[in-house]
């Protein structure tokens, strides 16, 4: 009796954290089909005509000021070969981490778990001023290779700030997986890079989904550190989050076209979510408990 008293207090808290949860993208998707002035005079009343939100859309993708399409664009350059890159770097790190038995081993991976807990709040301003010297020292100012306002230097910040994690989850992840293996694929006369290659990275789909999902969630739903990277760039060059930004005026903010620039924005990656979410879930716990 009392158990089943419990499984009810607890299925009710939970109902009640999914009611709040849910109660902020319920309002986006109720408003997002109105104009403006219906927002911002009932913005929990249901839309009069839904067909409202097509022509948001509308509006959105034909809209200059914005650049709606160039900025989605954009955003898949920046997220894919970010992500792609996060992927290839950290897991390599990691098995390097992980069969490498030294204390400078340990301590190498100690930080990476350390630099976790740093916000990006604190180092974001000495990163902008430590790209602008390597800017004008190199010489890169009014070159395709700049790195502010231009592609190379955001996507190395997010590898920076994205490898503490993804190489913490593979980490635990490599520990799991039997030495034996690559040791039969040395006497095969494998090399390093073909062990790692053909041996353990196909093992590690899971936690490489994790890390996918996880990383292109962030960079994609970004947006201080695309405002901060490419500011001063090419007007084509910004990221969904401040192109949604761009309907915000000093005096006049366009809710509707606001939210209805945010479920675009959010479609793409809820539905990758949505087909890996069971991969994530086992990459997670591998990575969290393996070793």
């Amino acid at each position: 009796m009392k158990e089943s008293r419990r499984n009810l207090v607890l299925e009710i808290f939970v109902a009640i954290l999914f009611l709040v949860y849910m109660l902020p993208f319920a309002i986006i998707l109720i408003n997002a089909a109105k104009p403006t002035l219906q927002v911002i005079a009932d913005p929990l009343a249901f839309p009069e005509n839904p067909a409202q939100f097509f022509t948001n859309v509308s509006r959105i993708l034909n809209d200059a000021r914005v650049a709606y399409v160039p900025s989605f664009m954009t955003s898949v350059i920046i997220t894919v070969i970010s992500v792609a890159l996060i992927i290839v770097t950290t897991s390599m790190a990691a098995w390097v981490l992980v069969r490498t038995k030294t204390k400078l081993s340990m301590f190498i991976f100690m930080m990476y778990v350390a630099a976790i807990i740093i916000p990006f709040q604190v180092v974001m301003f000495p990163i902008i001023s430590w790209f602008g010297t390597i800017e004008r020292t190199l010489g890169l100012a009014n070159t395709p290779f700049r790195l502010l306002g231009n592609y190379p230097g955001i996507i190395i910040a997010y590898m920076g700030f994205g490898s503490s994690l993804s190489i913490f989850l593979y980490h635990g992840f490599i520990k799991g997986i039997p030495l034996e293996l690559e040791e039969a694929s040395t006497i095969d006369g494998c090399s390093n890079v073909g062990t790692f290659i053909r041996i353990i990275f196909p093992i590690l789909k899971p936690i490489t989904i994790t890390v996918m999902i996880l990383n292109g969630m962030w960079i994609w739903n970004d947006f201080l550190l695309p405002r901060m990277m490419l500011r001063g760039g090419p007007r084509d060059i910004q990221t969904l989050p401040l192109a949604v930004a761009g309907f915000v005026g000093q005096y006049v903010r366009q809710w509707d076209l606001i939210l209805s620039a945010a479920i675009l924005a959010m479609i793409p990656i809820i539905v990758v979510f949505l087909f890996l979410q069971k991969h994530i879930i086992k990459g997670m716990v591998d990575g969290s408990v393996k070793g």
